[in-house]
């Protein structure tokens, strides 16, 4: 199955295995943590890379989106990226890559700064992995979670996937040309930059939720903080565009790419007060639950989840690769 490795792996294999001792890494390799921290003269500088492997459609785009996401949810403004571009073949357009890398990283204000391009045959679609750095003065780890603090979540669930839904699956679901249109336009949308410059000023935990959806970056949260959470699924904002999409393909909304989408945690005595700020900012946003002391696990009405969850688009993939 695709995906992340999961935790247990990371812990058996990696978290102790991390080269020599440096004591400026204020945060290195952690369960649930998507960037490092170092010490540097300038504040904290938080570090972070992700790849985009398997979705078809602006991939330029997406990469630097959820890379810089992963700073931005650190509490820091991303500033610079390297990029390497694994083509299948020369008939991909990698003009249209870079074209689509240059525009959204002028968006999030980072400069493209390096990185690595070639052509791979063993390759069915681009593969493209950015590591995003940026500076902060207050770091944000996602295991900041206290108990009492209320859970938010901008935006929504599912953003990332419904815009995957409609641009590589919709000429085969049942759903009709306006309501996949708006759905592709969600691919905007994915940045979390705006949200994050809002939140942490009152944010004890903030995390980027990606592959495995809402669902999992909820877990992913309890598991670094080391706290139950406790979610009210009818609280979560689910837009339109994604109940229909998620409906024709047979998919939960909480359990599809999340990108768009930022959690936090924030003392009750400020929510109010950042949820204002969000929505002068134009951001929907909401409570979503509540953080508790006891073993690491999201509770869904009731449901106890543990487990890593894993991401229904998968094998809508694995489908379409197996019918080609």
């Amino acid at each position: 199955m695709p995906g992340k490795v999961p935790p247990d792996e990371l812990l058996e294999h990696v978290f102790d295995r991390t080269g020599s001792v440096d004591e400026t890494v204020i945060q290195g390799p952690a369960d649930g943590e998507d960037a490092a921290a170092i010490d540097w003269p300038g504040g904290d500088l938080v570090v972070s890379s992700d790849p985009i492997s398997l979705a078809a459609s602006q991939v330029g785009t997406l990469g630097v989106y959820v890379a810089c996401n992963d700073i931005a949810a650190s509490g820091a403004d991303p500033r610079w990226l390297t990029v390497v571009v694994m083509l299948p073949d020369e008939e991909t357009s990698f003009e249209a890559i870079a074209t689509d890398l240059d525009a959204a990283a002028e968006e999030v204000g980072a400069s493209i700064v390096g990185g690595h391009s070639e052509y791979v045959d063993q390759l069915e679609r681009p593969l493209v992995s950015l590591t995003a750095m940026g500076a902060t003065r207050t770091y944000v780890p996602t295991g900041g979670a206290e108990p009492g603090d209320a859970v938010l979540v901008t935006k929504g669930t599912g953003i990332e996937g419904t815009a995957i839904l409609a641009a590589d699956f919709g000429d085969e679901l049942d759903v009709d040309d306006a309501t996949r249109e708006r759905a592709e336009s969600f691919f905007e949308e994915i940045s979390v930059v705006p949200d994050a410059r809002i939140v942490r000023e009152y944010a004890t935990a903030m995390h980027d939720p990606t592959e495995g959806g809402l669902a999992a970056g909820l877990l992913e949260l309890a598991r670094a903080s080391g706290v139950r959470l406790e979610i009210d699924r009818d609280a979560i904002p689910v837009r339109a565009e994604t109940e229909t999409l998620c409906d024709a393909a047979g998919v939960d909304p909480l359990r599809i790419f999340g990108s768009g989408a930022l959690l936090a945690t924030a003392p009750t005595d400020s929510v109010e007060e950042c949820l204002t700020d969000l929505e002068r900012a134009g951001l929907e946003a909401k409570a979503i639950g509540t953080v508790h002391r006891g073993e690491a696990e999201l509770v869904l009405d009731g449901e106890s989840i543990v487990d890593p969850v894993t991401d229904d688009l998968y094998p809508l993939w694995e489908s379409a690769d197996a019918d080609e």
